[in-house]
């Protein structure tokens, strides 16, 4: 719980949505990034071929802002310029249909009427080809994109982080709630235990006297078999830990996941020595806040 109400940021790695469009030197350029909830660190990116060489270059500028999630990286382009294109004639294609088109009429004792424009025609000889990519200008552009868009990304997910922020500490707080409940009762099982037994072995003895150290040395067992302070100690560090890295915020998805096991672990314990209804309720409770938060931080960066 966060009773000071200092509590960090926490990324939601789940859906979010960030888009940048620029327009720069008769250049456009749209980039959109979406992300879904993932355990890992996964990326794909859809561009143009033309783009392929920068591919590694965009994946690390995602992975500055994100550590986890599904992650779809979408970038389209339109070049505005008029001078798109530029046209050329492919030299040796052109010669050889010449060569050729000379022996046919000297084979034939045919004219030799070829033209420039007719040889234009053949196939292949004029080629349209698009201008050379300016790679270190393209990077730039593409690369101002990505980041709008990736910072878009973080601050949706930020605005996630802060309700299920939000949702986990008020799980943290019941759970040290259920913690302080079982410290409390924990004693009281074992008066009632002694008490209990005193009444039996007093019924079936009636008038005779009572061996109070047997009671005691019965009650000790008892008390040690039934014994949880440990295991509270333990869970109550686990969750103040939590309530700590929840205040510090940042990447913490997978520190968590690690303290959720073990917090499982400890009241997994507290329920298999317990023969108390009221604390195994509480153990119970415990159990299904610890499953709740564990399916949460799974949306946590």
């Amino acid at each position: 719980a966060d009773e000071d109400g200092l509590l960090g940021n926490i990324y939601d790695n789940g859906a979010g949505f960030g888009r940048c469009e620029l327009l720069e030197h008769d250049k456009k350029i749209n980039v959109e990034i979406k992300s879904v909830n993932h355990r890992y660190f996964d990326v794909s990116i859809k561009m143009p071929r033309k783009f392929n060489r920068f591919e590694s270059h965009i994946r690390k500028i995602v992975q500055e802002y994100c550590s986890r999630g599904k992650i779809d990286v979408y970038i389209s382009f339109e070049d505005l310029s008029e001078e798109t294109c530029i046209l050329n004639y492919n030299y040796e294609l052109a010669k050889q249909y010449v060569e050729a088109v000379s022996e046919m009429a000297k084979a034939f004792s045919l004219a030799e009427d070829l033209t420039a424009s007719q040889l234009s025609r053949y196939p292949d000889v004029i080629v349209m080809e698009e201008k050379e990519l300016d790679e270190e200008e393209w990077f730039s552009f593409i690369s101002k994109a990505v980041h709008g868009a990736a910072k878009q990304l973080v601050s949706a997910r930020e605005k996630e982080g802060a309700q299920l922020l939000e949702d986990l500490s008020q799980k943290l707080l019941h759970m040290s709630e259920l913690v302080t409940y079982i410290q409390e009762r924990s004693p009281q099982i074992i008066e009632e235990y002694q008490s209990h037994l005193t009444e039996k072995v007093q019924s079936f003895l009636q008038e005779s006297d009572i061996d109070e150290n047997r009671i005691l040395a019965e009650v000790t067992i008892f008390a040690d078999k039934c014994c949880v302070d440990e295991e509270l100690v333990r869970l109550r560090s686990h969750v103040d830990t939590t309530g700590q890295m929840l205040k510090t915020g940042g990447s913490i998805g997978r520190n968590l996941d690690f303290i959720v096991q073990e917090m499982n672990r400890e009241a997994n314990t507290i329920l298999s020595k317990t023969s108390d209804l009221d604390i195994a309720n509480r153990g119970i409770d415990l159990k299904t806040e610890i499953e709740k938060i564990r399916e949460q931080i799974q949306n946590i960066e």
